[in-house]
């Protein structure tokens, strides 16, 4: 078999495996190790960064980020220099501690350097944010931070149960984003949850037309919401523009009920 034929041959075996495989959604992470300190907790938070397909337990590679940093009680903080490598799922990904110093909700972001993606031909950028509580402070969870894309949430992110419906509100540039899709996975940290086909690895909700989308976790643990659409401008890979996938992503925890 010529080289040429070879080439083909592997081209359309790649596709074919696309074909065969919905499961493909990609996840920036931000993981806080509590999601609500109370006066007898450790009140220094350990954050991990990370991109990865979730429920797979599949990573990919995470450069140092552009922007990483928490808003609270009114102020934003630049947490960009307290990041540290480490590995997630045998990739690199990222580290830092946040010392909580007093009452408030915590909302920390992550803006990653763009990721080239070649099955999909396109940058993805995941504006991804996790909310954190403190003290009994109960104000504030459902603030915009102003980023390109984001959820903001209309059920608490925080004190929920597994089986609660959570809601969200899609924006792009501080407007609703109607019919938008959203993708949700689970982290599988254990390895013990295994979905019956490929087709329920990755779910996706529809927002309705004021980009408002619902969905009830079925099991507690962390779960990515990630809206997906194509920004108005595009960046260059080998000569060629291409488009850039951004994606709103939000983490929330959800408990056993006990």
């Amino acid at each position: 078999m010529g080289l040429l034929r070879i080439r083909r041959y592997l081209a359309i075996l790649a596709l074919v495996v696309l074909a065969a495989n919905p499961s493909n959604a990609h996840f920036g992470m931000v993981i806080p190790s509590d999601t609500m300190v109370m006066q007898a907790d450790n009140r220094t938070i350990k954050l991990t960064l990370s991109f990865s397909h979730p429920m797979e337990m599949v990573g990919m590679e995470l450069e140092k980020p552009k922007v990483f940093a928490v808003s609270a009680n009114g102020k934003n903080k630049d947490l960009l220099g307290q990041l540290k490598p480490t590995k997630v799922m045998d990739h690199a990904a990222w580290t830092a501690e946040y010392a909580i110093k007093r009452p408030g909700v915590y909302m920390f972001h992550m803006e990653p350097q763009p990721y080239w993606e070649p099955a999909e031909d396109c940058f993805i950028v995941h504006l991804t944010k996790t909310v954190v509580t403190a003290f009994g402070d109960d104000e504030g969870w459902d603030a915009e931070l102003g980023l390109k894309t984001e959820i903001v949430p209309l059920s608490k992110p925080y004190g929920l149960y597994a089986g609660n419906v959570f809601q969200g509100i899609v924006k792009v540039d501080g407007k609703p984003l109607a019919y938008a899709d959203v993708e949700v996975e689970y982290y599988n940290q254990d390895r013990n949850i295994h979905a019956p086909t490929d087709y329920m690895v990755t779910q996706t909700v529809k927002a309705d037309g004021s980009g408002v989308f619902t969905y009830a976790t079925p099991i507690s643990g962390w779960w990515g919401f990630a809206a997906l659409s194509t920004v108005d401008y595009t960046m260059e890979h080998d000569g060629k523009e291409k488009d850039v996938e951004m994606g709103a992503v939000i983490w929330v925890y959800f408990h056993d009920w006990k």
